[in-house]
C-alpha cells in the first residue's frame, strides 16, 4: 500500500469564527465563514468517499489559523511527530492536536529546539524520502531535528528550498503518485524534482498547485481548468473543492487535513 497517498484515517478541524484574525502575505479582504464551512463540508464528504475514518474536530477561537491542521504534525505509519510552527500566534496548535494523535498512535514525538521551527505545509511525504521546503516557517534547524527524530523509523528527510516570496513547499506542489507530483514551474525548475515526472501547473493557475491525492481521487481547488484537465489527461480522478475562502488566507487543500495510516 503507497504510503505516500493511500490513507485510512484523516483529523481535520472546523473553521473558527476568529478566522477573520487568520495570518495573510496579501489582505485581500477576510474570509466569508459561511462560504468556508461550506467548502469544508464538500472537503470533508470527499475525503469520507474513499472509506477513510475522518475525525472533524471542534473550532478553535483561540487559534485563528487552527483550521489549517496540516502544519501541527507529520503523521507517518510508525507514529507522529509533533511540529513546533514558525508563526508565533501558532505554536499553541501543535499541543491541541497532540491529544488526538496519541488515541490512533503509540509512538509520539515532538520537534522541541528553542532554535527549531517546522510546518507541516512544508513537508511533502514520498515514497522513499520525505522532501521538506526551508521557508519563512520552516528553518534549518527544524529540518535536521526532524530528519533524527525519524531516521530510525527508516525515514529519509531530504532538504530542499522554497522559492522566494512563497509561504510554504507545498503552496507550489503536490504529490499525484509515487513517480508524479503537480508543480509550478518556479518550484521545478530549482531541481528538487529529479527523478520524477512533473506535471506542470497551467500559467496564471499557481495556486492549484496545493491538491491532494487521498487513495483514489485527486482534491483539487476549484476555478483552474486548464490545470485540472491536465490531471484528467493524465488518468487521475478530479474531485473540485471551492477553496476561495481558505486561500485569502494562504490556505489550500493540503492544509486542511492531517492524513495517515497508523500501524
Amino acid at each position: 500500500m503507497p504510503r505516500s497517498y493511500s490513507f485510512s484515517h484523516a483529523i481535520s478541524r472546523k473553521p473558527a469564527q476568529s478566522i477573520i484574525r487568520g495570518l495573510r502575505a496579501v489582505d485581500t479582504g477576510n474570509p466569508d465563514l459561511a462560504l468556508m464551512e461550506a467548502h469544508h463540508t464538500a472537503y470533508i464528504a470527499a475525503l469520507r468517499s474513499t472509506g477513510a475514518e475522518v475525525t472533524v474536530l471542534d473550532a478553535l477561537d483561540a487559534y485563528p489559523d487552527s483550521v489549517f491542521v496540516e502544519d501541527t504534525a507529520l503523521c507517518l505509519p510508525e507514529g507522529a511527530v509533533i511540529m513546533r510552527p514558525g508563526a508565533p500566534s501558532r505554536l499553541g496548535e501543535a499541543a491541541e492536536m497532540e491529544p488526538h494523535l496519541r488515541a490512533l498512535y503509540s509512538e509520539i514525538r515532538r520537534i522541541e529546539g528553542e532554535d527549531s521551527f517546522i510546518e507541516g505545509g512544508d513537508i511533502l511525504m514520498g515514497e522513499t524520502e520525505i522532501l521538506v521546503g526551508r521557508s519563512a516557517r520552516t528553518n534549518e534547524a527544524g529540518i535536521a531535528e526532524l530528519a533524527r527524530l525519524v531516521a530510525d523509523w527508516g525515514q529519509v528527510v531530504r532538504e530542499v528550498h522554497t522559492p522566494p516570496g512563497v509561504l510554504h513547499f507545498k503552496t507550489d506542489c503536490s504529490l499525484m503518485d509515487a513517480e508524479t507530483v503537480l508543480a509550478t514551474d518556479r518550484l521545478a525548475a530549482s531541481g528538487c524534482f529529479t527523478g520524477y515526472k512533473v506535471i506542470a501547473v497551467a500559467e496564471g493557475e499557481e495556486a492549484s498547485a496545493n491538491a491532494i491525492r487521498f487513495n483514489g481521487i485527486v482534491l483539487f481547488p476549484a476555478g483552474f481548468p486548464k490545470t485540472r484537465d491536465r490531471l484528467v489527461a493524465a488518468g487521475y480522478e478530479v474531485v473540485e473543492i471551492g477553496n476561495s475562502e481558505c486561500q485569502k488566507i494562504d490556505g489550500g487543500m493540503s492544509c486542511l487535513s492531517l492524513r495517515f495510516t497508523p500501524r
